[in-house]
């Protein structure tokens, strides 16, 4: 009885590590096949694309893709079910509202639907390595859990890559906080200066290399392709959704819409937000208090 449990459970694994290696040469072989060029005419979008650059920005999206891919044959098969289980995840989580803030927050380029697409893969890739450990690593698990356990793998994967995007919005909108007391004060020296806020706001995108510089940069292109600068910094503050940066934009379109010296309003802002920023690292202090007496037992 037990010799035929025993070949059982080797045969179990042998179709397990069967399928994996089948797999893997099936997709190596696919991306050989896929790497022959291709003797087809130019597409007719692929002609038009290079002359609408300066007004599209599909355009720009797709000269910007690989030129080279390397998967085109699986691609162009499955693109229409792909597709399909892509807007299928989106509509079942929903909440593209709030992906749409987390990539602009994070800093990536990417939209939404590609996002899910990201998030697509890993749970395909999720549910097959759930589906290879439950076939090779736990064979005497009953059928049910056979099933239930490479579901539970996508689930966690398209949660995990959610969680990932959130972190990385959390840690550039850290950054960005840290890096506005220095912003506005050389926006304040600037506009001392006699410069105006176009103009300090140019500058210091220019001469800076931190995250808000960048997003600053971004308002000044909208204003340069004729969005009004208070329309500009209104939308990159709902983009962000950073309070700091809310207080700025609301101090600097009130100041211009009642013709304040913009340099005291900011001057003053610049002090607030080093005085916050000290309460933040005292307040960091005082809960981790005894973390930071580790190092001192450890030296002592």
């Amino acid at each position: 009885m037990s010799a035929a449990l025993s070949s059982s459970a080797l045969s179990s694994s042998a179709l397990g590590w069967a399928v994996l290696c089948g797999t893997g040469l099936g997709v190596g072989l696919w991306s050989l096949v896929s790497l022959t060029p291709r003797l087809t005419r130019p597409r007719l979008i692929d002609r038009v694309v290079p002359y609408i650059l300066d007004i599209s920005p599909e355009a720009r999206h797709i000269v910007a893709r690989r030129t080279v891919n390397p998967l085109p044959v699986l691609g162009s098969l499955f693109a229409p079910l792909f597709g399909a289980l892509t807007r299928g995840l989106s509509s079942l989580l929903g909440g593209s509202d709030t992906v749409a803030r987390r990539l602009h927050q994070s800093g990536s380029a990417k939209t939404v639907l590609e996002f899910r697409s990201v998030q697509l893969v890993w749970a395909l890739l999720a549910f097959a390595v759930g589906t290879v450990v439950t076939i090779v690593a736990l064979p005497e698990l009953l059928l049910p859990a056979r099933l239930v356990v490479p579901f539970v793998a996508a689930i966690g994967g398209a949660m995990l890559r959610d969680w990932l995007l959130q972190r990385a919005a959390t840690a550039r909108l850290a950054r960005m906080r840290s890096e506005l007391p220095t912003i506005l004060e050389f926006l304040t020296l600037s506009l001392s200066a006699g410069e105006g806020i176009l103009d300090s706001i140019r500058r210091v995108s220019r001469t800076s290399s931190g995250e808000l510089s960048r997003e600053f940069a971004g308002v000044v292109a909208d204003v340069h392709i004729g969005v009004p600068i208070g329309a500009a910094l209104q939308s990159l503050s709902r983009s962000i959704q950073l309070p700091e940066v809310t207080r700025f934009v609301d101090q600097v379109t009130g100041a211009l819409d009642r013709g304040s010296p913009l340099a005291e309003v900011l001057r003053a802002q610049a002090q607030d937000s080093r005085d916050q920023t000290k309460r933040t690292l005292l307040e960091l202090a005082g809960k981790k208090e005894v973390a930071m007496l580790v190092p001192l037992v450890r030296g002592s």
